[in-house]
Order: C-alpha cells, then structure tokens, then sequence
C-alpha cells in the first residue's frame, strides 16, 4: 500500500498496539508476521474513535498493510475464492459506495457492508479464470476467450484487485460470469469498518454475527443515524472496549477546514463568533470561501449541504431552472441520490443484483439518458467499482410547497431517486468531496431554534459533518442567491472505461 516509513503519534502507536493485542489473541501476529487456524476465538469487538484529522484511515491501512504481510486475505465482497476456508481473512467495510471509494483512493481496498452481505455466485467456467488472477490455479484455457483478452483481465486486476473490473476488461459481460447472489451463510473473519458513526443497530448485529473479530472506526462528533434517537453504536460498547485519537496530525494542523471543525468543540462559540472565524479564514486562506452565493457549476457533483428538507427542495428546483430542464425527462448529467428500491419480494433476485451493484438506498448516481426500454435509465454510480448499469428507475422531483413530488417518469417498479443537487447534511455522511458548499443560513436557523443532541447543540453538529465533507475546499455560503451555470450538463467527465454499459442489471416486470 505505501513504501513510505511511517511514523506513529502515541495515540495512534497505542491504538496499533491495542489492535495487535487483540488479533494475536485471535492467532494473528503481526509484530511476528504469522498467522495461525482460526480455532473459533470468543468475539472481540474495538472501537478506535477520534476527530477528522487524528489519523485514523492512516492506521487503517497500516494495519491493512500488516496485516496482508502477515499472510491474511483481503476479502474484497466481489469474488471469494474456495481456498478461503483454509486462510485467515480481513474485510475493509464502509457503510456506503462513496465512503467505501474514499477509502479506495488512498489505497484501502475497501468495499460495502452490504456487498458483504450477499456474494456473487460465478460460473464454474468463469470462476477458474478468478482463481488464477488471485493466484491459486493455473492459467486456464477459456475456449471463449483468447490469450490477449486473459492478459488483458491480469493487467486490470493487478491494478484493481477487483475480479469482476478484471472479466470485463477481457470483454465479458457481467451475465456472462455471475449467475446470482446469495445470502452470506458463513461467518468471516477481521471485520474492520470505516465511518462507524453510521451504523444502526440492525447493520451492527449483522456485523457481529459474520466477524468474530470486529473494529470500528469512527467520528464520535458526527451525527447518528436518524432512526437512532441520538445514539451511535460506540455508546453501547464498554469502555474498556474503546479508545480515541486525540492529536492532530501535522498534515491536517495546517489545514484550515480542519482548524474549524475543532473550533466548534469549545463550548463558548456562538454561531455569530463561529461565522466571524469562517470569514477571517476566507481572507487568509484561499481554501476557505465566504461565498455570496450558491454556485451552480458545482451541484452537478457536489451537492449544496443544508439542514431543512425545504431548503434542498426549492435548491433543486432552481438548479433545474437556471439549466432549463424539462419537467418531463432528466437531462444527462443531472445528479439523482438513491431513495431505495421498490421491488416485490418475488423480485428478491433482482434486488440483490442491483444492491451488489452499488445501487443501494444513499447511493450517488448520474443520470446518462434514458435505457433501451421505456422506464428505464442509464446510470452512473458514484464511487461504485463497476460504476455503469442500467435500471428501471422512479424519478422524484419534490416541488415547493407541494404534497406530492413531480414524477417526470417511471418503470411500475425498480429503483427510485431523488434529485441530487442538493442533499441533507445526515445524507452526506460518509461522503466527502474536493469542493462542498453549505448553506450557513440553514446552520443559523439551527441555531435560533437552540436544539441540542447528545449534549451539543445541534447546529455545531450539523456544520462539523458538513464543513469536513470538503477535502479542498470550503464554500461558506451565506445568501440566498445562486449563479448561472458557465457550460451545458454534460456527462463527459465521467469515467468510461471502468465497466463497459453492457454490463446491465434490468429490474423492469418481465426483465
């Protein structure tokens, strides 16, 4: 992962050791680089928690590194190879694609907690090529495939470690090679899972049951999850049982999103001291923004980050306005958010299809233009692997003051959206971007209203999600107001070659 020598703080030296502790109890040692059977250990669970900025996807992935040196197998959630059984193994989980792809990029192979939930099921044929790029089989004579087309699948998958990326850069299909998914019905092994402030108690006991060994990373100061009255799952956990990171680092002390994030921890800070410290950043630092308006060319890809549901409506509809689009049909590259997926049980299949695929409640999605049958779409998944497919699709679009939201069109069921232009500061978690603007007038009403959660007013909650949303830069905007679009939408920007447009899950009745 790095050929960089790192060096640990205390803190982060102590959590590494706690870790260590842990997993050579479970028969792993990495102070030793050795691995023993799994013997059915009792289950051991640790919470490392700490702030944006204390290091804690740096300990992740040296803990990654040490352990893949160890001998231990990353489970990436796309292929499990047969061997598996007879190895120790390590699964990296985040709670959505876009978490799960930030920690891709910087070199965690990282998947979804629901990818691991439910696997693949390869074709016999197709799964011999699989044990070979994983290198436990010879490489085999495919009848259907040439030597370039298999030198093609190596190359890709020593890039990506992503077996399906693999197949379809020899040109397969993704019908071609999996035959359908299944329920996880045995356990695994390591279970380390990112942004665990997300997690609800259902995803929770799903997690304990399939990893006997389980650590959790998390942002204490973040927001829980909205079906869970204030509580996040660390609070459950014993004390003994938990550790935070409190330093930081000094790649991010010079780092002004994140010298205001830590602002908001004193107690004394009103809303109006807090605006006056965004403003002075803005006139020091180029990375900070005192933005007058809401700017449009950014809402194609990083949503405007509010508080009121009515504030992300009347947003979108004037992101829709100033591109003049049509009420009837979506323009390419219009930004659409999952809001689930609205299929009968008998369509159980082709529900794990498109979840497996990325396409799960909060994921992030382009539209590309309408599929080849009425009702359906072609789409992009933010931060998933294979990110192109296509869908029966319900699209929303909520209008000021109505009831009921406009649907420009529909399949009878399939996958339904919302627009994107504009999200809720809970709905971000997870996600980060270069660019992220929050609407400060949605925090201020916040705090006028003086609620508190879990002991901290909420409007200081609610900006230190959003505002560390912004890996580049921070747009602070404080009017009402928004800019005319400089270009057309356009889908260019997109990557293409990731996972060819045949590769399509159709969920339409009689799909």
């Amino acid at each position: 992962m790095t050929g960089i020598a790192i060096t640990f703080s205390d803190d982060q030296a102590e959590a590494y050791d706690r870790v260590a502790e842990m997993l050579q109890a479970a028969g792993i040692d990495l102070t030793e680089g050795q691995v023993l059977p799994a013997q059915g250990h009792a289950s051991k669970r640790l919470a490392l928690m700490g702030k944006a900025g204390s290091g804690k996807t740096l300990l992740l992935a040296e803990l990654c590194r040490a352990l893949e040196a160890a001998g231990v197998e990353l489970v990436s959630g796309d292929y499990e190879s047969r061997r598996r059984r007879e190895r120790r193994t390590l699964a990296v989980l985040a709670p959505t694609n876009k978490a799960a792809s930030v920690l891709r990029t910087r070199g965690v192979p990282a998947t979804t907690i629901h990818r691991i939930l439910y696997t693949p099921v390869y074709d016999p044929e197709y799964e011999r090529i699989a044990e070979w790029l994983m290198g436990n089989a010879e490489k085999p004579d495919i009848e259907e495939l040439t030597e370039a087309a298999l030198d093609r699948a190596f190359a890709s998958y020593q890039g990506h470690k992503s077996v399906p990326a693999a197949l379809a850069a020899a040109g397969l299909r993704g019908s071609d090679f999996i035959t359908g998914w299944k329920r996880r019905e045995e356990p695994l092994d390591v279970g380390f899972v990112d942004e665990a402030s997300m997690l609800d108690d259902r995803q929770f006991e799903d997690l304990q049951e399939i990893f006997p060994t389980l650590v959790l990373f998390g942002d204490p100061a973040q927001l829980a999850p909205v079906n869970q009255s204030g509580k996040m799952v660390f609070d459950d956990i014993p004390a003994p049982q938990k550790l935070e990171l409190s330093r930081v680092h000094r790649q991010a002390a010079d780092n002004p999103i994140l010298d205001l994030a830590h602002a908001l921890s004193d107690p004394q800070l009103s809303f109006e001291d807090f605006e006056r410290m965004v403003e002075d950043k803005a006139r020091h630092d180029d990375r900070v923004v005192w933005a007058q308006r809401v700017e449009v060319d950014l809402m194609a890809r990083s949503p405007v980050l509010v508080w009121r549901n009515a504030t992300r409506i009347r947003l979108i509809n004037a992101f829709r306005a100033v591109h003049e689009a049509p009420e009837t049909e979506l323009l390419p590259g219009e930004p659409l958010i999952c809001d689930g997926l609205e299929l009968p049980l008998k369509h159980r299949k082709k529900r794990l299809d498109l979840e497996a695929r990325g396409l799960i409640k909060g994921a992030q999605v382009i539209y590309l233009g309408p599929g080849k049958r009425a009702g359906f779409s072609r789409l992009h998944v933010v931060g998933a692997e294979d990110p192109r497919m296509s869908a029966a699709s319900i699209v929303k679009i909520e209008k000021p003051g109505e009831e009921e939201p406009f649907i420009p069109f529909a399949a009878r069921m399939g996958a339904t959206f919302l627009h994107g232009a504009a999200v809720t500061i809970h709905k971000a978690q997870g996600s980060q971007w270069e660019n992220v603007q929050v609407f400060a007038p949605d925090l201020y009403a916040a705090a006028r209203m003086g609620r508190v959660e879990a002991g901290q007013p909420l409007w200081k909650r609610l900006a230190y999600v959003a505002i560390t949303r912004a890996s580049t830069r921070l747009h602070w905007v404080v009017r009402n107001r928004l800019s005319k679009p400089s270009a057309p939408l356009s889908v260019d920007d997109l990557p293409s070659k990731a996972a060819p447009l045949a590769l399509e899950v159709e969920t339409a009745d009689g799909a």
